[in-house]
């Protein structure tokens, strides 16, 4: 896939939902990224988990292998990036895409500047147009199954041109409630790449979540 800025956007704004990959162990990441793969998932979050110095690079390497196995059929970025060296070394392990949960105005700015695109997360109105200010392509709306549905039309009421995303509570079940409340995309987790299917290395039931998102938004889609 083409990784210039605008192309890694557009595709994301196409394709709408990001798979977030979080404490997937090494020996387990080609079976799950092959099944996201295949169930049509096209674009991948490696979150730094911040237990240890290593984990940033661990975490890069991940990024990098996945890259150079699987790049010309996945877009491939981080996620819980809270620091420039994060960001740094996400660019250098040929990842497109930064994405926080938080709204930090260096991270924005540097992410930016390498030519990645920019997904920081936030929770007010304040915060969101403070990210957008800064840089963000699309602001996360995090945690958003906490904030409800009702809370993400309201704010897309006055701030309607700020792109968002929502993370945080959907499901297969409620992809057309997020894309109706103005949203244009989600990142999943624990939803998607399921924990204990993870665990018993049960790739097929990945696969078979991937491809109930993914026919859950071709069916909105459809019905638009």
């Amino acid at each position: 896939m083409n990784h210039q800025h605008d192309a890694v956007l557009a595709a994301i704004r196409k394709k709408k939902l990001v798979a977030i990959l979080r404490g997937v162990p090494e020996e387990k990441l080609d079976g799950v990224v092959d099944a996201l793969i295949r169930g049509g998932i096209r674009i991948l979050e490696f979150t730094f988990d911040h237990t240890s110095e290593a984990d940033v690079q661990k975490n890069a390497e991940k990024i990098h292998h996945t890259v150079e196995v699987y790049g010309d059929q996945v877009l491939v970025g981080c996620g819980t990036a809270l620091t420039i060296d994060e960001v740094e070394a996400t660019c250098q392990a040929g990842g497109c895409l930064v994405i926080t949960p938080n709204t930090n105005e260096a991270v924005i700015h540097r992410t930016r500047e390498l030519g990645m695109v920019a997904m920081p997360g936030a929770l007010t109105p304040t915060e969101i147009e403070i990210a957008w200010r800064a840089g963000a392509d699309i602001v996360k709306l995090f945690p958003a199954g906490e904030l409800g549905l009702g809370y993400i039309k309201v704010v897309r009421g006055p701030l309607g041109f700020i792109p968002m995303c929502a993370v945080g509570g959907v499901k297969p079940e409620n992809v057309a409630d997020f894309l109706d409340a103005g949203v244009c995309g989600f990142g999943v987790g624990g939803q998607l790449v399921l924990p204990d299917a993870v665990k018993r290395g049960d790739y097929d039931a990945i696969f078979q979540r991937a491809k109930a998102f993914t026919e859950a938004i071709a069916a909105w889609e459809a019905g638009r």
